[in-house]
């Protein structure tokens, strides 16, 4: 395996280390004597000890009931600027590729008496993992969020995003599963959660089973995808009627005029706006800032080759045969009126099933929402996750 590296961010004020401490403001201290600090410190790791699983669950839900989240949006003040994301993200060398990725430590685990709520470092970190023409920014209403309580990564897969898009470079969902456990392996360095969408879901599942060394602590999956494309669900009568289309669609991308033709289209701003419109169960969460999201990137050189190496190469694993090979925890979130991966297809009734099948498993439906349920209504995603994040075992 070859070694990533960490690249140095060009603005030393905003770089965040691969391993972030954790700053306090002047209102987080209060001078301590030692010997005082010592016996508080014993005692709260005695307390921890008997009743730290309950102790999580209490502080976490009263954090995700009690903050703004529940607004329709998410709660303005939950929101992560864009660009400050894009400002305080990190560059890593991945065999020979230059990966964007970006960390928001946990909030200082003080209260304002300057009592220990919870100490983040028993907590697994959380990885991000984004779906199809999405990238870090997708999360922008979560990761403040999760950070109440978790150290958030997340990461532009390989193609999308602010990461490298080499020229003819054959993506699989094989490369993709590999750059999360070396990121997991060189950069979190401690096993974490992996929390993915569609695509991203399906890279995540098959990180875990691939996983040595514990490095994944548990799955989030929302909306996960049957394949890199559409050819994966071959027992979908919809796709068999779609198929000689998919073909014949596959057939034109091939043919690079052709395919900058239709790839100059679908990345207007009207277009993706229309088809964000047509993927999301709460229209409102369609704004500016999404379709940026979207279209930034896909102007990048690079993204042409990308998006024909997605939709034509192979679709990869099928989560089907990989699911009952992992034992960890998983949450399964699914909008129920996602037209990608819908609930009455093949693969949203797997994962519906599997509670049945598999102990590890919950999984949750979200009503009147689309494909990316952490953007469209992250309110419920984190009614759901939060709870649940707050049962895994520390260790």
């Amino acid at each position: 395996m070859v070694k990533g590296t960490a690249i140095a961010a060009p603005s030393p004020t905003l770089f965040f280390p691969p391993t972030p401490t954790l700053p306090l403001s002047s209102r987080h201290l209060r001078p301590v004597s030692p010997s005082y600090s010592g016996t508080i410190r014993q005692a709260l790791h005695r307390f921890k000890a008997s009743s730290l699983h309950h102790q999580r669950f209490i502080i976490n839900y009263s954090l995700s009931s009690a903050s703004p989240i529940r607004s329709e949006g998410g709660g303005s003040n939950t929101v992560l600027d864009v660009n400050e994301i894009r400002q305080r993200c990190n560059k890593w060398r991945w065999k020979g590729h230059v990966i964007n990725y970006f960390v928001h430590p946990a909030s200082p685990p003080l209260h304002g008496d300057g009592i220990l709520l919870e100490d983040h470092s028993l907590q697994p970190p959380l990885l991000l993992v984004h779906g199809f023409g999405a990238s870090i920014a997708h999360w922008r209403r979560n990761i403040r969020v999760l950070a109440q309580s978790y150290t958030v990564y997340a990461i532009d897969l390989l193609g999308f995003g602010d990461s490298d898009k080499p020229a003819g470079f054959a993506y699989t969902m094989e490369v993709w599963a590999q750059l999360i456990l070396d990121f997991l392996d060189e950069i979190i360095q401690n096993p974490a959660v992996l929390m993915g969408n569609s695509v991203g879901s399906l890279a995540c599942v098959i990180a875990a089973t691939e996983s040595r060394h514990g490095l994944v602590r548990g799955l989030v999956l929302l909306n996960c995808a049957g394949g890199m494309n559409n050819k994966a669900i071959v027992d979908d009568w919809r796709i068999k009627l779609l198929l000689p289309l998919l073909l014949l669609f596959d057939l034109l991308l091939k043919q690079k005029g052709i395919a900058s033709t239709i790839f100059e289209r679908v990345k207007q701003r009207g277009s993706l706006r229309n088809i964000l419109l047509s993927v999301y169960g709460n229209k409102e969460s369609v704004d500016d800032d999404l379709v940026e999201i979207i279209k930034r990137p896909a102007d990048d050189e690079g993204a042409l080759d990308a998006f024909i190496s997605i939709v034509t190469g192979p679709p990869g694993p099928s989560p089907v045969q990989l699911m009952p090979r992992i034992s960890l925890p998983v949450l399964v979130l699914w909008g129920d009126q996602d037209p990608f991966t819908p609930l009455d297809g093949p693969v949203g009734k797997y994962f519906s099933s599997l509670p049945s099948r598999l102990p590890n498993v919950s999984v949750c439906v979200l009503e009147r929402v689309g494909h990316c349920p952490h953007d469209d209504r992250p309110d419920l995603v984190h009614q759901k996750l939060l709870p649940w994040l707050a049962t895994l075992p520390t260790s």
